[in-house]
């Protein structure tokens, strides 16, 4: 989902507070707001073909696809895509078989990760891979309006956003900027696992996965009703960098 700009609103844009508000309606209530493409009404979906109709998959199904191309990206051995005619079929919209919210470092990239194709995999980044406002509402978003059967939420070693907030937890580090509002927002999670055995970069990074997986399951009603009516599923993993194999952990 990207909206335009305020400043210049089409006949489909819709600014964050406005989703925000709409976020607790019913599917038929979002559609009649227009938050909801209309081939989304009841019975459109039996006359309307997805852009992709490969992606029209149950949550399971979806895992297996997913972890299927992280095979395939660990051999080396990642599809040919033609984006070309992947562009052409996805200018009417998108139909991604899987949401996921990961870290936004550099080398988490999580389309070839899954060896997808444009309109598959719905990213969204933020440092650290945790839960905010605005990431949650474009999850929301891609299950509600896009038909996502499935979300990820991708963790990784390393990860800088971690090691930062456990300076802050231990040594009471204080960064520049914003990135301090970053490192408080990861407190909780690495003040469950500060005084565990073990490596606390790991137990921080798995327990922040399992964190994030808890709070999108418990926290909003629309992933909610979708998990109670077998719609989605919501799972969590661990990028390992220098296999580029994901674990699947939560």
């Amino acid at each position: 989902m990207c909206p335009s700009p305020e400043s210049t609103p089409g006949p489909n844009t819709h600014d964050r507070r406005h989703f925000l508000r709409l976020a607790g309606l019913g599917a038929g209530a979002l559609l009649l707001a227009g938050a909801l493409p209309a081939r989304l009404a009841k019975g459109a979906e039996e006359n309307v073909a997805p852009p992709k109709p490969q992606n029209a998959l149950s949550p399971d199904q979806a895992l297996q696809r997913l972890m299927e191309g992280n095979e395939r990206y660990i051999r080396g051995a990642s599809t040919t895509h033609d984006f070309k005619a992947e562009r052409e079929a996805l200018v009417s919209g998108q139909n991604p078989f899987v949401a996921v919210l990961s870290c936004a470092d550099s080398r988490i990239a999580p389309e070839y990760a899954f060896d997808t194709a444009r309109g598959d995999l719905f990213a969204v980044r933020v440092a650290g891979n945790f839960v905010t406002d605005e990431g949650l509402a474009s999850l929301e978003y891609s299950v509600l309006a896009l038909g996502a059967p499935l979300i990820l939420v991708l963790g990784h070693e390393s990860c800088g956003a971690m090691i930062a907030g456990i300076k802050t937890a231990k040594d009471h580090t204080v960064y520049p900027g914003k990135i301090q509002t970053l490192t408080l927002a990861l407190q909780p999670t690495i003040n469950k696992v500060l005084k565990e055995p073990g490596d606390l970069l790991h137990n921080a990074t798995v327990q922040n996965v399992k964190d994030s997986v808890d709070q999108l399951k418990s926290t909003s009603a629309v992933l909610g009703d979708a998990l109670a009516s077998g719609k989605l599923k919501i799972v969590g993993g661990i990028y390992r960098l220098a296999s580029g194999k994901v674990d699947l952990i939560a």
